[in-house]
């Protein structure tokens, strides 16, 4: 009997012994990391697989990255639109009143409004901050640039702080490197017209010509088509630009919509340079960075430029 038991002990002492072994196998691994063993090892062959790393987002190839500029562009252009709407309705408050029944300034402001679907949140905000106390009108004013390569830009501002305007357009130009200009140097080299703006992709090239010419209009500006850029991406954000006179802006635009032919809301008056300027590549870059940061600028409302 005594032989009996020790021959079983002596079994599952074995057994017991192969299954540490077998154990201690299959976590040794798990306890290495390059060379090392414990606790440390462990930590750091786990760190390595749950490792996350985050970049910056990448323009994936030229059309993204045009895309998400032209984006930036066209939400900048409605915030400086907006901004102008709601400026214009201080203003003719400020001096007419806030009645649009008696004050047909601000009665053809709204309307204006509406036709660009401003926001009525907007709206109501500017036409109370114009009844609040110590809310100054609002005044338009031109400064004058001397850019890169022989360009001039009219920058055309409304300002309720005309000393901040002019600090910010200063500080703005000293900064990029160009130069203010004294009243007089650059806008001569323009001409005030009335603009209507239509999508290339909106109108057919022939048809808007004569349209245009039989509704009495001075010109049909063309786009720079041959200015290195072929996407389709960039052609529909391009424009032909309808000129005409004050007198007969309305007659242009009935004409046009008769034919069904589609035209931006925002027309009015715009600077046209007289000649353009053309320019090597990195004055044209320096000017484009120029514009940008000047438009920036709360104050900023247009700039024109007489660059190719």
């Amino acid at each position: 009997m005594a032989s009996a038991a020790r021959a079983l002990g002596a079994m599952l002492h074995r057994a017991s012994s192969l299954s540490a072994s077998a154990t201690a196998l299959r976590i040794a691994p798990l306890l290495q990391g390059n060379g090392a063993i414990g606790n440390a090892g462990l930590f750091q062959r786990h760190a390595a697989r749950r490792r996350i790393s985050t970049f910056h987002p990448l323009c994936m190839g030229r059309r993204s990255c045009k895309i998400a500029g032209r984006k930036d562009a066209q939400n900048l252009k409605k915030m400086k639109r907006n901004s102008k709407i709601g400026k214009e309705i201080v203003a003719a408050i400020k001096k007419g009143g806030p009645s649009p029944s008696s004050n047909t300034a601000l009665a053809a402001i709204l309307e204006k409004a509406r036709e660009l679907d401003i926001p009525k949140e907007i709206l109501e905000r500017n036409i109370k901050r114009a009844s609040e106390k110590g809310q100054d009108t609002y005044t338009e004013k031109v400064y004058e640039v001397y850019g890169f390569g022989g360009v001039g830009m009219v920058v055309e501002v409304l300002t309720d702080k005309i000393t901040r305007s002019v600090a910010g357009i200063r500080n703005v130009v000293k900064d990029c490197g160009a130069k203010l200009a004294d009243p007089g140097s650059v806008t001569f080299r323009f001409r005030q017209a009335r603009v209507v703006n239509i999508k290339v992709t909106d109108a057919d090239k022939d048809q808007l010509l004569s349209v245009a010419l039989d509704a009495g209009a001075d010109d049909v500006i063309e786009p720079d088509f041959d200015d290195g850029y072929d996407d389709s991406e960039d052609v529909s954000e391009r424009f032909y630009k309808v000129v005409t006179t004050s007198e007969n802006y309305p007659v242009v635009l009935s004409k046009l919509q008769e034919e069904g032919l589609k035209f931006e809301t925002d027309n009015g008056y715009e600077l046209l340079p007289l000649n353009l300027i053309e320019v090597d590549d990195e004055a044209m870059e320096l000017n484009k960075e120029l514009v940008s940061k000047l438009l920036e600028l709360d104050d900023v409302d247009a700039v024109y430029t007489d660059q190719k």
